[in-house]
């Protein structure tokens, strides 16, 4: 299934996409999706939904964040070598921990805001994780039963924010709109091998980041085995897995986002996104 939240912020419904790629409308069975659709047998019960007994979504209706609620938004640094040595880093030995902000989700296709004093803000395609049940001290063959789905995630950064001014990376990722995630949730059977998943990111239609997610350092699985050792993922629980090389901070010279640029970026199955940058 492919579940997804339609309308205006703060006032998002319910949907599924059926086979035929049409929006269909959930508010008559849920309210709206929350951590607790995403379990096992709420996913369940909405598999044997018959889409065609459901209203159809007239109209191009804002797509938003795809799931409300959610608890915690972790990210993963540096999983993908290439993007860790352009950045002047070796590829870690372990994985590399942060989150963002819950209040910089934001929908798919939102305005993006270049924070005020910001000169290297930054773009980040990645595979997102969506957890579905209590993970607490998983094994790695274990872990990919607590995953719901899949969701694409563009990690979006300040440089300067993240590595000069003190602390941990969190400043630089936080910004309000700096986690457009969406525009649906793929559940785990819509992708049968999350690491041969392409990734790509355009910024004005120049390719800026091409990879796959069979490059990464550490691949779901074990993603999801490790960061239950340190703290029990929920449903609803976001992980951005990494990005590839190809952003600001990497080209010669690093080249930044600038208002009125538009970043577009996609992964096969997992739908695509478009963002408009905007002056805070």
């Amino acid at each position: 299934m492919k579940l997804l939240r339609f309308g205006e912020r703060g006032a998002e419904r319910p949907g599924l996409l059926d086979a035929e790629g049409r929006l269909r409308d959930l508010s008559g069975i849920l309210d709206d999706i929350t951590p607790a659709a995403l379990t096992p047998r709420a996913l369940d019960r909405l598999r044997a939904l018959d889409p065609s007994s459901l209203p159809l979504v007239p109209g191009l209706p804002r797509i938003g964040a795809p799931l409300s609620g959610i608890g915690k938004f972790l990210c993963v640094g540096l999983n993908y070598a290439d993007h860790a040595r352009e950045t002047g880093k070796e590829p870690p030995a372990e994985p590399v921990l942060f989150s963002k902000a819950i209040s910089a989700v934001c929908g798919p296709n939102d305005d993006v805001e270049i924070p005020r004093g910001s000169d290297r803000t930054d773009w980040e395609v990645e595979l997102g994780i969506v957890i579905g049940s209590r993970a607490k001290y998983v094994s790695e063959a274990e872990a990919m039963a607590h995953v719901a789905g899949y969701v694409l995630v563009n990690d979006v950064s300040e440089r300067r924010f993240q590595s000069e001014r003190g602390g941990q990376w969190i400043k630089g990722k936080s910004h309000d709109t700096f986690g457009p995630i969406g525009p649906w949730i793929a559940t785990r059977d819509e992708i049968p091998d999350p690491q041969a998943l392409d990734l790509w990111l355009d910024v004005d239609g120049t390719r800026r980041q091409t990879g796959n997610t069979r490059t990464m350092i550490f691949p779901v699985a074990h993603l999801v085995h490790y960061i239950s050792q340190f703290m029990t993922l929920e449903p609803g629980d976001i992980i951005a897995t990494g990005t590839p090389p190809g952003v600001g901070l990497g080209m010669t010279p690093p080249t930044f986002l600038r208002e009125g640029q538009v970043v577009t970026l996609g992964i096969p199955g997992l739908g695509e996104q478009r963002q408009r940058m905007v002056q805070a």
